[in-house]
């Protein structure tokens, strides 16, 4: 019966986790009817609330705007409205460190979260998975000697925290896996392992020669 009862539990436990997180995203979505006026909400044309119809509206605006900002106009409409938002004290500073990290990770030509990564991290000897994003700036390249990488390492099972390393390239090895299989990984706590061909492991100045190359 204990062996029966596991394997339900895994069929319904990722099934209702996954309904139950989209019940909160489409119910949180659903919020943004009650910006429209109430004779444009379902309650007043149908007689009775019709769920995901905030996920439409949200689509719909994010999708318009998106198609404004990309012509000309709306290039000076968007720097207009942020010369606005900059001159709001407190306001400007959230504001602009959140654009600055979204613009990073959503930018078509960005570099960001392109490559999963293997570092040795917190010690020598211990691996973990880390992701790509980018290269130090500022005053920080002056006081690095070579090349270097600027890398997260997420911690597990929470990816969206973890840790900004500074890591030297020839330290770095790029691997073969996507972004979204590392993550995997990672959330697994390494129980669902990637797929394709096992290699026997090389030894990391191997590695490193061979990346370098």
């Amino acid at each position: 019966m204990k062996k029966y009862f596991i394997t339900g539990l895994l069929i319904w436990v990722p099934l209702g986790i996954t309904l139950w997180v989209l019940h909160l995203l489409v119910s949180a979505m659903d919020q943004t009817l009650l910006l429209l006026p109430e004779q444009f909400q379902t309650e007043a044309w149908l007689g009775m609330h019709v769920p995901g119809m905030g996920v439409v509206l949200t689509f719909v605006v994010v999708f318009g705007t998106g198609l404004i900002a990309a012509n000309m106009l709306g290039q000076r409409l968007l720097r207009f409205w942020e010369n606005i938002l900059g001159r709001i004290p407190v306001f400007k500073s959230i504001y602009n460190s959140v654009k600055q990290v979204s613009d990073t990770l959503f930018s078509s030509s960005g570099h960001a979260f392109r490559k999963a990564l293997l570092v040795q991290y917190p010690r020598d000897g211990s691996w973990t998975i880390a992701f790509l994003t980018g290269q130090p700036g500022g005053d920080v390249v002056n006081h690095l000697q070579g090349e270097y990488w600027s890398v997260y390492v997420p911690t597990t099972p929470n990816p969206t925290s973890g840790f900004f390393l500074m890591m030297p390239k020839s330290d770095v090895i790029v691997l073969d896996m996507s972004v979204d299989e590392a993550l995997k990984y990672i959330i697994s706590m390494g129980v669902v392992s990637p797929a394709g061909r096992v290699r026997p492991p090389a030894r990391p100045e191997v590695a490193r020669q061979a990346v370098n190359s």
